[in-house]
């Protein structure tokens, strides 16, 4: 049986895909100046509810900006891999990292809002 061949992936591909990265870097990066604008707006509201509200946008927002980070860091990775080898396990690395991130900041924000839900609940 033969041992299946190393494509290459051309630099030219590897420099497109670099300037890309950059690119949407730069529009990712307003995105996040008008989104925390748009918080520090919101935070101007007072109360309990409001108060937990505030602390699960915040979270929500920098987990956002951490998985988009992420994101970033794994396309600029990938665009650097000479082989599919290389593609492959840069990847996979990726994937595990994702799905343990994804997971513990789905369950943080789960007590968040189960922690809103209770401050909102009228008092009987």
């Amino acid at each position: 049986m033969t041992k299946p061949e190393n494509l290459e992936v051309p630099e030219a591909v590897r420099q497109m895909a670099e300037k890309n990265v950059e690119q949407a870097r730069g529009a990712y990066d307003q995105f996040m100046d008008m989104a925390r604008k748009a918080q520090d707006l919101m935070s101007q509201s007072s109360g309990a509810v409001a108060e937990s509200a505030r602390e699960a946008q915040s979270k929500a927002l920098g987990y956002a900006e951490k998985n988009m980070e992420a994101g970033f860091d794994f396309v600029t990775e990938l665009a650097k891999a000479k082989d599919m080898q290389q593609y492959m396990e840069i990847q996979a690395r990726h994937t595990e990292a994702s799905m343990k991130n994804y997971a513990e900041q789905a369950q943080e924000l789960g007590k968040l809002m189960a922690d809103i839900a209770e401050k909102a609940k009228p008092k009987a």
